[in-house]
């Protein structure tokens, strides 16, 4: 499994950033959305390209084009659609196709309870977005589901990963790709990234407990 860890100084000074405490989420969403650019960036980084003929000013050339209508998004509900905006900013063309899971907090196992795949996912590049990769539970579901209908190019993106998260994928997925801003140092005995950054649906939705 290919694992790339983004050490562009913008990212690093980017995810500093979200790691900040005391950032409230009207702070917080603009830098996800600025990270989650740069990291779809860096993700599609070897995607074909196809040529095409245009005119210039001085007549016709040839240009390559990325096809982002041979994409799609996927967002992981709830977090992942706070990553959407950046990465559509980027592939306008790409479609979306979105999963759906709860994590119980006492066996931290994804439930499944949505999923809207786009018309011939089974085509297209599956680029999936959740701000962390923690246990690895949910982005494990969701690469076996998009297995299941028949998606073979499956990418994750994450703001953060945890190294036990990435071991399972390793274990299991070896084919899936990974890009991330910062692999972390460990999950707490909740398993929550440390050091990380909190919970970032709670931080994006404004929904942090008071």
């Amino acid at each position: 499994m290919q694992v790339n860890e983004i050490k562009h100084p913008l990212v690093q000074h980017l995810i500093g950033q979200l790691r900040e405490h005391n950032r409230s989420p009207a702070q917080f969403r603009p830098v996800v959305d600025k990270l989650s650019y740069l990291l779809c960036y860096e993700a599609i980084s070897g995607y074909h390209l196809k040529q095409e003929t245009i005119t210039t000013w001085s007549g016709s050339t040839q240009v390559q084009r990325l096809d982002d209508s041979g994409i799609t998004v996927v967002p992981i509900l709830r977090a992942g659609l706070g990553m959407l905006n950046g990465v559509l900013d980027l592939l306008p063309g790409a479609s979306v196709s979105v999963v759906g899971f709860e994590r119980d907090e006492e066996t931290l196992k994804p439930h499944a309870y949505y999923e809207k795949w786009a018309p011939n996912v089974t085509d297209k590049k599956a680029l999936v977005i959740d701000p962390m990769l923690a246990t690895g539970g949910t982005f494990l579901a969701t690469v076996e589901r998009l297995k299941a209908v028949g998606c073979e190019h499956i990418h994750g993106v994450f703001l953060l990963a945890a190294p036990e998260g990435l071991k399972k994928l390793i274990d299991q997925h070896p084919d899936v790709k990974v890009t991330v801003a910062a692999v972390d140092e460990r999950l707490n005995d909740v398993g929550y990234i440390l050091p990380g950054l909190g919970d970032a649906g709670d931080r994006i939705f404004n929904t942090v407990a008071e």
